[in-house]
C-alpha cells in the first residue's frame, strides 16, 4: 500500500498535541508497518533539515514544495489547486490536521479533525482565525473520504456541528508518549533535579500552551484562595508551558498575586523535564475551556500524579473517574477539588492509581494499528 502523509502539522521542539500526534504516529508508522510505501509531504524551507523521518530512503520518499504558505493556501482554498493526487498517486491520503490540499478525488482521504474549537473565535487571536479561515475546514470536513475523530465527543461534534454521516467518521483514541508510560524516575533522579531547580515539597502544576483557552488565570485564583490559608503556606504553583496568543493577561494575573514569590513561569520545557515536574508536582490541574482530547492530564498520569480538570468538552470521556472534574466557569469548584487532594495523602493514592489505570488506555501502538485498518479500508474502496 502506498500511504502518503501531510507532514505539515508537525513542528520541530514545539511538543504541542498535534505536532506530537504527527510525529509519534508516524514513527510507529514506518516501525510497525515496513512493508507499506510512505510519501512524506511538506511544505516550508527547513522542513527537511529540521524533521528527523522527513527524509527519502528504502520505503520513503520525501516532498518539499517550497512554496510561501501565503501562496500555497490560497491557491488549494481558491483554485483547488495542485492536486496532490494527480502529482503523487497513492493508495490513501493522510491529513493528520486540516491543512488544506486539493484532490481529483477526496474519497481517498482520511483527515484527522482533532477538535472544532475553530468554531469558538473567542478562543484565538485574529492571525489564527485567518489560518482557520485559509484551511477552509468546512470543505475539507465536508468533501473528505472519511474523517478520524480523536474522542466521541469529537465526534459527535462533527455529526451535529457538520452534519456529518456517522459512518464517515471513526474514532481513534490517541497514545501517550513512550517518554511518560515507559521511564521510570529513582527517587535519587528525583531528588537530585528537585535539588538543581530548587524546587518546593508541595507544588500545583499546570502544563500547557500559556493561552486564555485553557483557563489559567482560573488556575491562579484558586492558588491564591488555597494559599490564604496558614497550613498551605509551603504551597507553590508551577506553570509549564509555551507562550500563546494573550499570554500577556495571564502573566498579568500572576504579576497581581499576592503570592506571586510562590508561583514559577516556567515555560517551555522538554519531555524530559516535564516528566520530572509530574513526578513531583503534588496536583495537576487543568480546567480548560475546551478540549479535543487533552494530552497534559493523561501525561500527568501517566507520571502517577493525581489530575484536577475540566468536567467539559471530552475531558469527562478520556478522564471518566481517575480524575475529579470542576465546572471551569465555577473557581470555587476548582477551589475544593484541588484541596480535596492538597490535604488528603490517601486520596491522592487512590487517584494516583486510577489515574496510573486510566492511562493505560491510550497507547500509540494500538493507535497506529487501528490507523492502518482505516487505511486500507479506504485503499481498498472504489
Amino acid at each position: 500500500m502506498n500511504i502518503f502523509i501531510d507532514t505539515r502539522p508537525y513542528k520541530p521542539n514545539t511538543f504541542s498535541g498535534i505536532s506530537e500526534y504527527t510525529r509519534l504516529l508516524v514513527e510507529r508508522f514506518t516501525a510497525d508497518y515496513p512493508e507499506h510505501r510512505y510519501t512524506f509531504f511538506a511544505n516550508g524551507f527547513k522542513k527537511q533539515a529540521d524533521i528527523p523521518f522527513f527524509r527519502s530512503a528504502g520505503n520513503r520518499t520525501a516532498i518539499n514544495f517550497r512554496i510561501p504558505n501565503r501562496i500555497f493556501d490560497p491557491l488549494n482554498l481558491f483554485l483547488r489547486m495542485p492536486k496532490i493526487d494527480a502529482l503523487f498517486p497513492s493508495d490513501v491520503f493522510w491529513s493528520p490536521n486540516i491543512n488544506i490540499l486539493s484532490f481529483r478525488n477526496p474519497e481517498k482521504r482520511v483527515l484527522t479533525v482533532h477538535d472544532v474549537s475553530f468554531l469558538h473565535p473567542e478562543f484565538f487571536s485574529v492571525k489564527q482565525r485567518l489560518w482557520h479561515w485559509r484551511q477552509g475546514y468546512r470543505y475539507q470536513i465536508e468533501t473528505a473520504g472519511r474523517l478520524i475523530a480523536p474522542s466521541d465527543f469529537t465526534k459527535e461534534t462533527l455529526m451535529d456541528a457538520f452534519k456529518v454521516p456517522e459512518e464517515k467518521i471513526t474514532r481513534i483514541y490517541p497514545g501517550i508518549d513512550p517518554v511518560y508510560k515507559d521511564h521510570i524516575e529513582t527517587e535519587e533522579m528525583l531528588r537530585a533535579f528537585k535539588k538543581e531547580h530548587a524546587l518546593p515539597d508541595r507544588f500545583l502544576l499546570y502544563s500547557g500552551t500559556i493561552e486564555p483557552r485553557k483557563n489559567i488565570i482560573a488556575v491562579v485564583r484558586a492558588f491564591n484562595a488555597l494559599r490564604q490559608a496558614p497550613r498551605n503556606k509551603d504551597l507553590f504553583l508551577i506553570l509549564a508551558g509555551s507562550r500563546g496568543w494573550s499570554y500577556d493577561t495571564i502573566f498579568k494575573e500572576v504579576e497581581c498575586s499576592p503570592y506571586r514569590r510562590n508561583i514559577i513561569v516556567w515555560g517551555k520545557a522538554k519531555h524530559e523535564v516535564m516528566r520530572c515536574l509530574y513526578h513531583l508536582a503534588t496536583v495537576f490541574v487543568y480546567p480548560s475551556f475546551f478540549e479535543g482530547v487533552g494530552f497534559p492530564p493523561l501525561e500527568a498520569q501517566a507520571c502517577g500524579t493525581p489530575v484536577v480538570a475540566s468536567n467539559r468538552t471530552s475531558l469527562p470521556e478520556i478522564l471518566g473517574t481517575s480524575a475529579l472534574l470542576a465546572d471551569p466557569w465555577k473557581v470555587h469548584e476548582l477551589i475544593e477539588a484541588i484541596e480535596a487532594f492538597v490535604d488528603n495523602p490517601a486520596l491522592r493514592e487512590t487517584f494516583r492509581k486510577r489515574g496510573k489505570n486510566n492511562s493505560t488506555r491510550f497507547d500509540w501502538r494500538t493507535s497506529a494499528a487501528e490507523h492502518m485498518n482505516l487505511f486500507t479500508f479506504v485503499a481498498q474502496r472504489d
